[in-house]
């Protein structure tokens, strides 16, 4: 046993912020030991200098960044993308897949799924899986996606590829008695996503019944709320089973709804990027899906005007949702760490500082800039 001990911090918890202690982790195990209250004398510590020690952030919706995206299938584009948001804090994440041919799609899979194993001891964030956005998807509500590339809904597609595919988006309007729906639920472990979706109210709360328990980019590319059809936001709203994403860019959605969405979903709401291969870069054209998008500031936007994704940080998202609501910080913290690892069902390993999980730790100070980022025990990312 190795152990470091993180001092002179505010400690991130999921239910409080703990200052005048210290987080222990043992750097050989990879594993947090644990809050003391004192130091022995010659132990191994990191002065977090009065800044935040919060859990490694989790992003389980980011297609590229860097340049780089899911669909390309190139190991070495997901290995940038992966060393280039543990600069963001991140230490988990699933590279996200779109609406693009199905033979793209296998090769992306293929890709990552190449890397996994890899990804545990790289100077990255690791990879715990694949987040299909698509092709499942209805084509009124296709936003960036390409339609002839749209699918009916193939629960066995999935299972084949359960190994790596951890969540999926669908329109559950398109998947007929919700078969496909249904069977994942029964068979497999993977998180079932509404999203891209014109489904009604009644619809939604049909698919939530039968294994829906997600709700892709709340607000976007989905049947709104309406006073006489709710949609599939006031679904996502009101179902206590699901969780729900939110683009925390102040772009995407009004920030004015954060607080909303807290006060509907408590720790349901999964802050996400939904990143581009525009993320981190200058502003110009780009593309996404094999289509051209330009990049102006935070909007990332198709020529004909329609909203393509973002260019968003997770540790931006949370000092966002920081700026436009009186939370506290441990629950906006949690939004992005141990909301969506419980989401896609890793929370028994990810997404807090408790002992017995793994050490997978961010110092960052008042405006969430990232000073440390730290992996299973190893620093990764050093501002």
């Amino acid at each position: 046993m190795k152990l470091t001990y993180i001092i002179n911090g505010k400690i991130v918890l999921p239910d409080s912020l703990v200052c005048g202690k210290a987080l222990a982790f043992d750097s050989e195990t990879g594993k947090i030991t644990g809050i003391v209250d004192d130091v022995p004398a010659g132990a191994e510590t990191i002065d977090a200098a009065g800044n935040y020690v919060a859990p490694g952030l989790v992003d389980i919706h980011i297609h590229g960044y860097l340049g780089e995206d899911t669909c390309d299938a190139k190991p070495e584009g997901i290995r940038k993308m992966a060393y280039g948001v543990a600069k963001n804090g991140v230490t988990s994440f699933l590279p996200t897949t779109m609406t693009v041919a199905k033979d793209e799609i296998i090769a992306a899979l293929n890709a990552v799924r190449s890397l996994k194993e890899e990804s545990k001891s790289w100077d990255g964030a690791e990879i715990i899986g694949v987040h299909a956005e698509g092709p499942f998807i209805n084509p009124s509500k296709k936003g960036a996606q390409a339609e002839e590339n749209i699918l009916v809904p193939d629960a066995d597609f999935i299972l084949e590829n359960a190994d790596i595919i951890t969540s999926v988006t669908l329109a559950p309007e398109m998947d007929k008695d919700h078969e496909c729906i249904k069977k994942l639920a029964k068979e497999s472990n993977v998180l079932v996503s509404m999203g891209h979706t014109d489904a009604t109210f009644d619809e939604a709360m049909s698919a939530v019944k039968d294994g829906v328990s997600h709700a892709t980019h709340l607000f976007n590319a989905m049947s709104a709320l309406a006073h006489r059809n709710p949609g599939v936001v006031g679904a996502a709203l009101a179902s206590d089973t699901v969780s729900a994403e939110v683009i925390a860019d102040t772009f995407h959605i009004n920030p004015g709804l954060y607080s909303i969405i807290a006060k509907a979903k408590g720790d349901k709401m999964v802050l996400i990027t939904d990143c581009t291969r525009a993320g981190g870069m200058p502003d110009g054209e780009y593309d996404l899906g094999g289509q051209p998008i330009f990049l102006k500031g935070i909007e990332c936007r198709l020529a004909d005007g329609t909203i393509a994704g973002s260019v968003l940080k997770l540790n931006c998202a949370v000092k966002n949702v920081l700026d436009h609501t009186s939370l506290p910080v441990y629950e906006v913290f949690k939004m992005a760490s141990l909301n969506p690892a419980s989401a896609i069902h890793c929370a028994d390993r990810i997404g807090s500082l408790e002992a017995g999980k793994d050490a997978d730790i961010i110092i960052a100070d008042e405006n969430i800039n990232i000073i440390k980022t730290i992996k299973k025990g190893r620093t990764i990312y050093e501002s």
